[in-house]
């Protein structure tokens, strides 16, 4: 048997297992590196952060990735290359953060790495029926194998694709066995660039869980101020707050056709962008808007397209609460809009189920490479329209 071969099934068929889950989001902010040690699989896993950083990227990295992102006409030599650069670069990052931490690449048993989205075109959204849903997330396996000496599982996006599903989100194949609660009807909101949430039905239920996205989160507000302002985000909502909110803008907004979709769906920056909002504002006579008048709009937009979803899918249920998690719960203002909405809801940082909000994704990421290797696709049999397999491709380090 190869040695390697051999490594991978001892490593599964350890009671616990070190697992570091890589997630960087549409946002380009940084790459989420969470330390994991997973125990069992299953109803049985049971999750402890160990460490958790987010290490920023450089300016040139961003830029190169938005030569790329979310574009339908591209140079293919730089979409080809950023596949092995950003592999370099994630296992760079890494190492830097298991010296920081004081840790040798040989403890950790995997690495589980989401790679970065460049293009996410379900056929719901581009409504091409001749292609298949497909999604592309870059950032090599192999390359962050080698360079870290560390068996790395990744593309998880592709099997579920490939099973039937529309390759996103996938935050319920681990939200689904952490965070079910016998008594709470829990919605798990993951605000990022686009925002979704978990629906976790009560042990009781006769109710299935889900995930789905919901509309923009922060992809349009930041979309915006890189635009005019020069700068990655609107920083605790303050452009914003000195904006009103137009409401006949957004009305024409929340108008589009997604946001009427029944859940589970899925969508991307290919759909919610300045493009978008150049259009409704046309439509609208609303082009001369102050840029904080805009911001305030946008920032109600991602709150209302949020609640609205919240509203629909807890309609008639008792004992909900939300728990949230992602770049968006630092906007105070987003925060309090999508607070106004859901006056009677109990809403809490994902920080009351003892998971940093920031480290949730790359967490989930992790489990996903436990169920992988120690696990089994019957145990996401309850999560509706979503296919019941195990994720990701494997890469030796030689």
């Amino acid at each position: 048997m190869n040695a390697q071969i051999q490594q991978l099934y001892n490593i599964g068929s350890k009671s616990d297992r070190l697992i570091i889950g890589l997630m960087s989001g549409t946002s380009l902010d940084g790459l989420d590196i969470a330390l994991c040690r997973i125990q069992n699989s299953g109803i049985k896993t049971r999750l402890e952060l160990l460490h958790f950083a987010t290490l920023d990227y450089t300016a040139d990295f961003r830029n190169k990735v938005r030569r790329v992102f979310a574009k339908r006409e591209i140079d293919q030599q730089t979409l080809c290359g950023l596949n092995s650069f950003i592999g370099m670069e994630h296992a760079r990052l890494i190492q830097r953060a298991l010296n920081k931490w004081q840790i040798e690449p040989a403890q950790i048993d995997l690495i589980a790495s989401h790679g970065q989205t460049v293009y996410h075109a379900p056929q719901i959204l581009t409504k091409d029926l001749s292609l298949p849903n497909s999604t592309l997330q870059i950032g090599d396996g192999d390359h962050i194998a080698v360079h870290t000496g560390i068996i790395t599982i990744s593309d998880f996006r592709q099997k579920h694709i490939a099973a039937g599903g529309e390759g996103a989100p996938l935050a319920a194949y681990g939200d689904y066995l952490l965070f079910t609660d016998d008594v709470e009807n829990r919605i798990l909101l993951n605000i990022g660039g686009i925002s979704n949430f978990t629906f976790l039905p009560h042990t009781g239920s006769d109710l299935q869980s889900f995930a789905t996205d919901l509309g923009p989160g922060n992809t349009m507000m930041n979309q915006y101020v890189a635009t005019y302002y020069g700068i990655e985000m609107d920083t605790h909502g303050e452009i914003a707050k000195q904006g009103t909110v137009h409401r006949e803008l957004l009305s024409a907004l929340l108008a589009e056709e997604f946001l009427q979709q029944d859940f589970p769906k899925t969508t991307g920056p290919e759909l919610f962008n300045l493009q978008y909002l150049k259009q409704i504002q046309q439509q609208t006579n609303t082009s001369s808007l102050s840029h904080p008048d805009v911001l305030a709009t946008l920032n109600a937009f991602s709150a209302k397209a949020i609640t609205q979803g919240i509203q629909k899918v807890t309609k008639g249920l008792q004992q909900i609460a939300v728990y949230m998690s992602g770049g968006g719960i630092h906007n105070p203002l987003l925060i309090e809009n999508i607070r106004q909405d859901l006056p009677s809801v109990k809403i809490e940082s994902m920080q009351q189920l003892n998971m940093d909000p920031d480290a949730k994704e790359a967490c989930l990421f992790a489990l996903l490479a436990n169920e992988t290797v120690a696990g089994s696709p019957e145990n996401f049999n309850n999560i509706k329209n979503s296919p019941a397999v195990c994720m990701g491709k494997i890469s030796f380090p030689s």
